[in-house]
């Protein structure tokens, strides 16, 4: 079948157009190379790694939790059993009983430390929820959908940490400083720490983080070998919550 000039440089055109529209698309994706470039940059993996002889010698310090508290709207409840935390201390023969011993170094005896939610590599909380209403990110931070959640509490019961929270009350008269720019919750769903996600599509690190003046809060990609966190892993000896059950904790601890 014969095309002539006019129909030819039609279908050219428009295969030029559409070869370069997946290119452009490619490039803003990272699914190909951009001009120059020599290899594709992996995804980044975020981490915490706490410095415990800095964190344990702030004598209880708390800066790391209201900070979280204010940018996160996480209500206080006077009674025990409705409390919510996304960040909290745990005394260390607690969140560390495999590790702890009778010749634990005096430094840690005793002290309590800061725990959260560790955005496992291989998270027990994603695999139950019937309603995907957490799901992990390519970056690994594990995520909440609030208005998906239909508050069975299967991810409370998968996670070995008690990093995740139930509403049974509303939460939202207890918030002691409203942040209009965080979501606020409703009674009958789940929460937990997001690594503050909102805040490093904005570039800036953790609430808890920027709060802590000891510097003993450390955050970082685990897929760049010249960040901080890769840097203080390589010269520190590091811990982390119950690796041996296979969930790959993404929040080390340096003794």
């Amino acid at each position: 079948m014969s095309m002539d000039r006019r129909r030819f440089l039609e279908v050219a055109g428009l295969s030029a157009l559409a070869v370069a529209g997946k290119r452009g698309f490619d490039a803003l994706t990272d699914g190909g190379r951009a001009e120059g470039a020599t290899e594709r940059r992996p995804a980044a993996r975020w981490a915490m790694v706490i410095d415990l002889r800095k964190c344990v010698n702030d004598r209880g310090c708390t800066d790391c939790i209201a900070a979280c508290d204010r940018a996160h709207n996480v209500p206080h409840f006077d009674e025990r059993a409705h409390e919510v935390k996304w960040i909290w201390r745990e005394p260390f023969e607690k969140a560390f009983a495999d590790h702890g011993s009778p010749y634990t170094e005096d430094a840690f005896k005793s002290k309590s430390l800061p725990v959260l939610c560790n955005h496992c590599d291989n998270p027990p909380c994603v695999r139950v929820c019937p309603v995907k209403a957490t799901w992990k990110r390519d970056d690994g931070i594990v995520m909440m959908d609030y208005h998906r959640c239909i508050g069975c509490r299967y991810c409370m019961a998968a996670c070995p940490y008690g990093a995740r929270s139930f509403n049974w009350l509303d939460p939202r008269p207890r918030v002691k400083e409203l942040n209009p720019d965080f979501p606020t919750r409703t009674k009958g769903v789940v929460e937990m720490c997001n690594f503050c996600e909102e805040r490093l599509a904005k570039g800036r690190a953790p609430a808890c983080v920027e709060a802590c003046g000891e510097q003993a809060l450390v955050f970082g990609n685990l897929h760049d070998p010249g960040s901080e966190v890769r840097r203080l892993l390589r010269t520190r000896h590091a811990i982390r919550r119950k690796p041996e059950l296979g969930t790959g904790p993404n929040v080390y601890y340096l003794v």
